[in-house]
């Protein structure tokens, strides 16, 4: 064997525990056991997110439906997996996930996707939901005015309903929600 020998260098497996134990003041995710940074969102990430969040809030509430969030809260899929999806929506008869953070997959999570979060948000945010058994997930990509809308069939992924510029996107899970792309993405 070579006097000189490669060793691979270790890399810290990121867990829930390790994640509580952070001190500063900046927001994480913990994606199959990295660590990872989130930016400060945009104003205009902070709009789309409100107008989403007002339209799917008053829908559910109206209705009795379950209970709407939006990040920062914590969503932990598994001991090694924590992330924050910009809305998410748990129906009423699994608010029992509901603590100080979210124990257990959100019926329906939306991401608003910036130009440094397309990666982690179409692709890899788009696996893990569709592992742990998001139902629904919807991807609002704003700069292309594009609002998409995948459900869970068979434990994969199936677009369900997409707008681009115009016109609207329907829900699987919270039946009846209508989102027009003018309304939120303007």
């Amino acid at each position: 064997m070579s006097k000189f020998t490669l060793e691979r260098a270790k890399v810290k497996v990121w867990t829930y525990e390790d994640y509580l134990k952070l001190t500063d003041d900046k927001r994480y995710e913990v994606i199959n056991g990295r660590l990872e940074e989130m930016p400060s969102p945009t104003t205009e990430h902070q709009r789309i997110l409100g107008k989403f969040y007002k339209i799917m809030d008053d829908f559910v509430e109206k209705a009795k439906l379950g209970e709407v969030l939006i990040s920062p809260v914590d969503v932990v899929l598994s001991e090694s997996t924590v992330i924050q999806p910009d809305i998410l929506f748990v129906s009423k008869e699994r608010l029992g996930i509901v603590k100080d953070r979210i124990f257990g997959p959100p019926d329906l999570a939306v991401e608003i996707v910036s130009p440094g979060s397309y990666v982690k948000d179409r692709y890899e945010k788009f696996r893990l939901y569709e592992k742990y058994g998001v139902r629904e997930y919807w991807i609002v990509l704003p700069r292309e005015k594009v609002i998409e809308v995948w459900c869970l069939k068979g434990g994969k992924y199936v677009l369900h309903s997409l707008a681009v510029e115009e016109g609207e996107v329907e829900s699987c899970v919270l039946n009846g929600l209508k989102v027009k792309v003018e309304e939120v993405l303007k």
